[in-house]
């Protein structure tokens, strides 16, 4: 974050101990009396830099706090050594030792850093308002040749945050009343420069006109988007007092207007009267609240007008786009505050909105006008699709690789979700595929937000479409890199660029054969799930060590256990039985990026069983599909944690207990998969081809096969013999080459304890097919009738040294 010299001065500014501290200050306090000049602004920096850099606050020298607080209201002080002083002030806040005043403040200028101290105390001492006490009295009395109230409305505008409550309604008023002059009658012309030269002369310094962005002379009142030259007193504080006005009107009407109920709102915004006396509340008779509404409209409705302007300087521009998102948002407080606005706002927004959609640089403003119509087109009675779809197709697809726009975006739809009606939830829903590449680009700081939006995007209709996306959000991202690569040139692109050290992939992107993957890969809207999985991978598979990428893929785990969670509320039978088959086939299917797959597999594993507890048949439903998923010792090593999770359920559910249609036959058929299996994974030895075969699989497979036997007690003999032949390999030598000795003893313990179980078969079908009731917590309280004890009663049972004999 630091450059190495910046981290040396930080760590020397944290090292110095409160002996050379109070030293510094000594010095300080000499220089503070006699000189103050350079050396005592490189002093002051140092000290504000030890006092800045450490954790805990340090302790200054009284004197020397006095000395910080009486430089600071010293009218003769440099500009520079007040706002160090300040600065050090406020670092040590809260302080019991300040002393300070705004009334001993000689200038608005020292005022506001005085002012900036005391805020900093934490209104210990009811700090907040005396500061705005003393500011309104200046605003009370401030003659036109009178102090400059610039400096002073930037507090203001923090003591109204802090404390709202501590103003008065003749204060209210007051500023109400400035804040009207300020915005509406500023000077239009230009102000005269600070100093003249040698050579100026009385005509090179009369003041032009003010100006529009586009370089024309203004034909209308001074806002922030006019530009001269020199500005006058009064046309910065029009700029000051546009930043304050969203939160002034915020603060002095929260609610909206108090002196309407419901259905004289109502009434107001349906009458055409509603409408006429908007047109007439320009009047001077107005109170001070309606005129400052009045002022605010007409200059959000001024801006709206410069925005659509062509700057000639880039900074210019960006203004314009910054100024038209805060007069909608301004324009959305009034209209919720007074609704006779609403009807002198919807023709300019409308016609807003069609000139954004072929203005490129103007997407942020997207999102206030959709709030507003959010907010207001229900009552306006005004459609405001074309809007929505503006911001849920074209802002996503286009501006993906903006990171701002994105949150922006996310949080809208997230804090919103409260107001969306049926038909514009729908709309939402079906754009989650362009929503992803906002998440696919941005995963690190966007994740969190989208685990909060999922449950609203997924339902029964896209849930099996989602779960793709979801397992293919790193190869959006990769072929995202591609779309932004393939639109520049190679002399644009970092070095560091993927795509550069791998131009195959920007073939693929660009070959007419492969688009319809890209395509689908790249859609807005829900379309289906794609088939072609493999040959996408092995294109993007040069992509997948692009840091990028990788972010993305760590990503995916969480947003999985999202998905399921919310899936789960609403997800029937059918439902179930689909996705139980797609974490199957998926398993084996997805993008080989490092470690990701071992991530993504112990997710779809613990979801398999969780679907599986949820819909205890699914195992009888799936039979066929199991049957031939276990079939196969490839699965074993290529997904051991799902092929260990199937294996699990199966012994857990497949039974007549929870689904009535399971039969002798389907569980025959189950062990002899399943005993082939083991005796395959068993007998052979590792290889290069054939890797040994992980322990947890091993003894999963075992309990499974005892598990179906004590359903079928013909299978009894048959899994006691090979129990034995287990137990007698683990401990045999040859176990050492497959595995570990630790390994083998866990092997060698679960056979034994599934041997000892089968002895007994009534006590082995009660222990692993227990009923319904056996999940009731008196069986695992009461010491008689517990599952632990049955099992210390076979455990002694069969024991061969004590046997059944007392003594």
């Amino acid at each position: 974050m630091f450059t190495a010299a910046a981290e040396s001065l930080l760590h020397q500014a944290r090292e110095i101990q409160d002996e050379e501290l109070q030293g510094f200050c000594s010095r300080i306090i000499k220089l503070l009396r006699e000189d103050l000049g350079p050396a005592a602004v490189d002093a002051l920096q140092r000290l504000f830099l030890i006092v800045w850099a450490t954790k805990y606050p340090r302790r200054l020298d009284k004197t020397c706090v006095d000395l910080l607080q009486a430089t600071l209201c010293l009218p003769t002080c440099p500009e520079q050594l007040q706002v160090l002083c300040a600065a050090i002030l406020r670092e040590m806040s809260p302080s019991d030792s300040l002393t300070l005043s705004c009334d001993r403040a000689p200038n608005t200028r020292q005022m506001s850093l005085v002012a900036s101290v005391l805020l900093a105390q934490g209104d210990r001492r009811q700090e907040v308002r005396s500061v705005g006490q003393r500011i309104f009295t200046v605003l009370e009395s401030r003659q036109p040749e009178g102090p400059s109230l610039r400096h002073l409305l930037p507090v203001l505008s923090k003591v109204v945050g802090l404390a709202p409550g501590t103003l008065q309604e003749d204060q209210t008023d007051l500023l109400s009343k400035r804040l009207v002059d300020w915005l509406r009658h500023a000077s239009v012309q230009q102000g005269l420069p600070h100093s003249g030269g040698f050579f100026s002369t009385p005509r090179a310094r009369q003041p032009g006109p003010i100006t529009e962005v586009d370089g024309a002379v203004a034909s209308d009142f001074f806002t922030v988007l006019s530009t001269g030259q020199h500005f006058t007193e009064d046309q910065w504080l029009n700029v000051q007092a546009f930043s304050m006005l969203r939160a002034w009107l915020l603060h002095k009407s929260p609610e909206g207007p108090s002196t309407l109920d419901t259905d004289d709102k109502s009434e107001l915004e349906g009458s055409t009267l509603s409408v006429l006396s908007a047109a007439s509340t320009a009047t001077r008779l107005l109170p001070p609240w309606e005129r400052l509404r009045e002022a605010a409209f007409e200059y959000c409705q001024r801006l709206i007008e410069q925005s659509n302007r062509r700057a000639l300087r880039k900074g210019d521009a960006d203004l314009q786009k910054a100024c038209l998102v805060e007069a909608i948002l301004i324009l959305d407080v009034l209209c919720r505050q007074d609704p006779s606005f609403l009807y002198r706002t919807l023709s300019c927004l409308k016609a807003l909105h069609t000139r954004l959609g072929t203005d490129p640089g103007s997407e942020r403003a997207v999102l206030p006008l959709a709030q507003f119509f959010l907010n207001h087109g229900e009552a306006a009675a005004v459609g405001s699709e074309a809007i929505y779809q503006h911001l849920l197709t074209r802002l996503p697809s286009e501006h993906f690789h903006n990171p701002m726009l994105a949150f922006e975006v996310i949080r809208f739809c997230r804090d919103n979700l409260p107001l969306f009606d049926l038909h514009l939830l729908g709309i939402l829903k079906s754009s989650f595929p362009n929503l992803f590449k906002f998440l696919a680009w941005n995963s690190p700081p966007l994740t969190s937000e989208f685990v909060g939006l999922l449950p609203a995007l997924v339902d029964a209709g896209t849930a099996v479409e989602m779960l793709h996306t979801l397992l293919d959000l790193p190869c959006l991202t990769a072929a995202l890199h591609l779309q932004l690569r393939s639109s520049s040139s190679p002399s644009e692109r970092p070095l560091w660029d993927a795509s550069l050290r791998t131009p195959s992939c920007l073939e693929a992107f660009r070959d007419p054969q492969c688009q319809g993957l890209f395509q689908h890969l790249l859609r807005t809207k829900a379309s289906g799930s794609a088939k072609r999985l493999t040959l996408l991978h092995q294109l993007l598979q040069p992509m997948a060590s692009c840091a990028r990428v990788a972010q993305c893929a760590e990503a995916v785990p969480s947003l999985l256990q999202a998905f399921f969670s919310a899936v789960v509320q609403f997800a029937d039978r059918a439902l179930t039985t689909q996705l139980a088959l797609l974490l199957l086939e998926r398993s084996d299917s997805l993008y080989q990026v490092p470690q990701y797959e071992a991530r993504v597999h112990r997710v779809l594993s613990s979801q398999f069983l969780a679907l599986c507890q949820r819909n205890p048949s699914l195992v009888v439903e799936l039979a066929r599909e199991l049957l031939e998923f276990v079939g196969s010792v490839s699965n074993i090593h290529s997904r051991a944690g799902v092929f260990t999770s199937v294996v699990w359920a199966i012994g857990e559910y497949l039974s007549v207990t929870c689904d009535r249609r399971c039969t002798v036959e389907q569980i025959n058929k189950f062990f002899e998969a399943l005993e082939a299996l083991l005796f395959e994974v068993t007998q052979s030895r590792p290889s290069a081809d054939q890797p040994r075969c992980p322990p947890q699989v091993v003894t999963v497979l075992m309990t499974t096969l005892t598990k179906l036997a004590s359903r079928s007690q013909d299978l009894i003999p048959r899994v006691s013999l090979f129990l034995s032949k287990m137990r007698t390999l683990a401990q045999g030598p040859a176990s050492s080459s497959t595995h570990s000795e630790e390994d083998a003893e866990a092997i060698r313990i679960r056979a034994t304890e599934l041997l000892n179980l089968l002895k007994m078969p009534s006590v082995a079908q009660f222990v692993f097919t227990p009923s319904a009731e056996v999940c009731h917590p008196r069986y695992h309280r009461d010491t008689n009738t517990s599952l632990p004890l049955a099992l210390r009663m076979v455990s002694r049972l069969v024991e061969k040294e004590s046997s059944l004999l007392p003594g």
